[in-house]
């Protein structure tokens, strides 16, 4: 019934998710077993965002005259095995481009509301549409562009390309919403603004200002939280993929 009632506030027919969980697209990955209710709840609002983004993104990619694939969200708690390596929940959600898959340990979503301050579900639906951006990337050949550029140059030019890389996604992650809320209405007062703080919550600045007192602007790999809220915003307004060009933007 949850997973209905979301599935209808999003806007998604209900029977895609249906068909996930029966033997469907193999798009979602998770088990319920000894799983808290509230965390079984999470779970099933991430399987709706999916499939909203789903939606979303084939039919941006159908418009180009491309094909979208679907990429796998996997829930994990702990620790969990990718394509890319072994990680725990300490990573964070993340995108492994080797196997397609997204990433989520459903304690971050925990955290993201008592430790980053940023409570809200279009909070979380923020950080799930970005690991879908970074599918994007992936999909557009982004992702492996800048890995071989970033084995050319020094660490801060790599550091460099990295967060332009992580604003194009939070770019992707408005464009997203953009198209979501034009198709179905999704938003209501104050979602918008749930995901700002969002992103602004996980800025490198703001975080490495917690962590030891300071920042170190070389080291950053995702952005300030200016920045992060900035490219989020102009990705919603705009809702057009290549208005998020951050890699040829003079001033991020």
């Amino acid at each position: 019934i949850i997973l209905v009632l979301v599935a209808l506030y999003f806007g998604v027919d209900p029977s895609v998710l249906l068909e996930m969980g029966s033997g469907g697209a193999p798009s979602y990955e998770t088990s319920s077993e000894l799983r808290p209710e509230a965390e079984n709840q999470l779970a099933e609002f991430a399987a709706v965002v999916l499939a909203d983004t789903e939606e979303v993104w084939a039919e941006v990619f159908q418009r180009n005259g491309q094909h979208y694939t679907e990429p796998t969200l996997v829930l994990f708690t702990g620790m969990v095995e990718s394509a890319c390596g072994f990680a725990q929940a300490a990573v964070g959600p993340f995108y492994c481009p080797a196997d397609r898959k997204v990433y989520i340990d459903l304690s971050f979503f925990h955290e993201l509301k008592e430790r980053f301050q940023a409570p809200g579900d279009f909070a979380q639906a923020y950080v799930i549409a970005h690991e879908i951006g970074h599918h994007v990337q992936n999909l557009m050949g982004t992702m492996a562009e800048v890995a071989t550029l970033r084995g050319r140059v020094g660490q801060a030019q790599a550091n460099n390309m990295m967060v332009r890389m992580e604003l194009q996604a939070d770019c992707f992650s408005g464009v997203w919403a953009n198209h979501a809320n034009r198709l179905r209405q999704i938003l209501e007062p104050g979602d918008i603004e749930e995901a700002l703080t969002a992103a602004s919550a996980i800025g490198d600045d703001r975080l490495q200002r917690q962590a030891q007192g300071y920042v170190v602007p070389d080291s950053f790999t995702h952005g300030t939280s200016a920045q992060r809220a900035r490219w989020f915003r102009r990705g919603f307004e705009n809702g057009v993929v290549d208005t998020c060009d951050t890699f040829n933007a003079p001033d991020l």
